[in-house]
């Protein structure tokens, strides 16, 4: 039997320009801003987030060109598609995305996320990458035990 994956704790983008993603992160999506010396003595920018009242999540961030190893075969900023649940409607984060002045590229459209309905917005980061910004239509409705009880864990 396979191990059951806890949680995932970090993502990787490769950028183009840190600060550029740093500072759009920060004002569209509200992450933190983290840097840290790693064991080799290079500074390393990383953008953390709370999941609700729960774990801290984290991306970090590679300069296009000086990634750092291991790193994936090929790669290449702008080329993530990520989709994060917000605490916003989507139409409450239609208005911050204007007022950020961020272009919505589709959206609102339903769609089916982990645990089931959506309403999602999609944007692009500076490098490009596919933002889906998500309301989470199960838990407002209070369907989320229905969903676990048809999705029981092995």
């Amino acid at each position: 039997m396979a191990p059951q994956l806890i949680f995932a704790d970090h993502y990787v983008l490769t950028v183009e320009n840190i600060e550029n993603s740093v500072s759009w992160y920060e004002r569209v999506l509200g992450m933190r801003r983290h840097e840290w010396q790693d064991a080799g003595g290079t500074v390393r920018v990383s953008l953390h987030w709370r999941e609700g009242a729960g774990r801290w999540r984290k991306i970090n961030l590679h300069q296009a060109g000086t990634e750092i190893a291991p790193h994936a075969k090929s790669p290449t900023a702008g080329s993530a598609d990520l989709c994060f649940i917000i605490d916003y409607s989507v139409n409450r984060m239609q208005e911050h995305l204007k007022e950020c002045g961020v272009a919505v590229e589709l959206g609102p459209v339903n769609r089916t996320g982990a645990m089931g309905g959506i309403a999602s917005l999609y944007v692009r980061d500076p490098d490009g990458n596919l933002i889906e910004l998500s309301e989470d239509l199960m838990s407002r409705h209070g369907h989320v035990a229905e969903w676990e009880s048809q999705h029981p864990r092995e």
